[in-house]
């Protein structure tokens, strides 16, 4: 390949990578993907996937693209799909289309697809390339490539603090630690999330219903539509079934209950879920509930709880990414801590590798990443 066609390749990538980010907040539990087709220099059709169970990217810019897509180049940010599901296989359309040249950021790790993609283009004649912006199609997609390649969601963790790592006054009390812009990310992490995972002890301490709240996501009209079109998935552990039915979090529509003690009818009822999961210590077993959350089709998970669960998600190493929201204030000794994880030695202290720090109206956003594998 010459450096002239890489460049190019990359160019265009680039702009395919801009059109799956629309998706981010409606694609799951499918992967966000986005495709330009290009003919002699010419961008024909463009096209990115909106919703499960419509087009797929690549049909949307075959649709612009029409006969210009004859003997023209796509580029795509995951290989074109082979198997036919709730739409027709991609590969196929792109071969009718008379596509001359395919060009994937990433093979597709569905076993589903998995290369065969690729192969049914290659031996259509079709020529076929991957690897440009993986590294950039990777990020996109973080969750659905977790649960392809280790049966297991994408476990996001979020945490508002002080300056001194507190995150409520002795009594419970938080609201509000962080300012509005701070808020507002954290409802644009939501809003991408396949669900919401929390906590009995947050949920009563906030009175929170963990809620998308459309007038605080600081998107345009369009893509906030789109967002509040699906929202994530609401789940509660309450290994002890403290949380009364009438509380502002049940109001606020269905949501799966995770708990360690026996079946209750009343969940059913109210029309709620309920899913008895014990573990060995008598709590909710977290590594069977990720599994099971997996199989249900999340591919990103939010972790929005207190110290007392976050740590245990913590120790267990199944936290993939911590997004720490730090305002410019001391709460002192009395407050509580951030993690409930006990640690005696500095050997054991876990080290995190910070890969993104910024302002976020008047306080900060940290995101850093464990250094060793999760769990699962």
């Amino acid at each position: 390949m010459s450096s002239q066609t890489a460049i190019l390749d990359a160019h265009y990538m680039a702009r395919a990578l801009e059109l799956a980010r629309k998706g981010l907040y409606s694609t799951h539990p499918n992967p966000r993907v986005g495709c330009v087709i290009v003919n002699q220099g010419e961008v024909v059709g463009e096209g990115w996937h909106v919703r499960a169970g419509e087009p797929h990217a690549e049909v949307h810019a075959l649709r612009q693209a029409g006969e210009r897509a004859r003997g023209a180049c796509a580029y795509v940010t995951l290989e074109p799909c082979s198997h036919h599901g709730r739409t027709p296989p991609c590969a196929e359309a792109l071969v009718q289309a008379g596509v001359a040249r395919v060009v994937a950021a990433m093979q597709d790790p569905n076993p589903q697809v998995a290369g065969r993609g690729l192969r049914r283009l290659a031996e259509a004649g079709v020529e076929v390339a991957s690897g440009v912006l993986e590294a950039e199609a990777r990020a996109l997609n973080p969750g659905f490539l977790k649960r392809m390649e280790h049966g297991v969601p994408f476990v996001r963790a979020k945490l508002a603090m002080s300056l001194d790592g507190r995150t409520a006054m002795a009594s419970g009390e938080s609201q509000w630690i962080t300012g509005a812009a701070a808020r507002g990310a954290v409802q644009r992490l939501r809003a991408r999330s396949s669900l919401v995972l929390t906590s009995a002890q947050s949920v009563l301490a906030d009175n929170a219903r963990m809620t998308v709240r459309g007038a605080e996501l600081g998107l345009d009209p369009d893509t906030t539509a789109l967002a509040l079109s699906r929202t994530p998935q609401r789940v509660l552990i309450d290994g002890r079934l403290r949380l009364p039915l009438d509380a502002p979090f049940f109001q606020a529509g269905p949501a799966l209950v995770v708990t360690a003690l026996a079946a209750d009818p009343r969940y059913a009822a109210a029309g709620h879920e309920l899913l008895v999961l014990p573990g060995n210590d008598g709590q909710v077993d977290l590594p069977a509930l990720l599994r099971l959350l997996a199989e249900r089709g999340a591919n990103e998970i939010l972790l929005e709880a207190g110290a007392g669960l976050v740590g245990a998600f913590a120790q267990l190493g199944l936290i993939d990414e911590y997004q720490l929201f730090v305002a410019g204030t001391f709460l002192g000794s009395q407050a509580r801590p951030l993690l409930d994880w006990p640690l005696e030695r500095m050997a054991d202290a876990p080290r995190l590798k910070i890969i993104e720090m910024r302002a976020v109206g008047d306080d900060w956003r940290v995101i850093a990443i464990p250094t060793s594998a999760p769990g699962v």
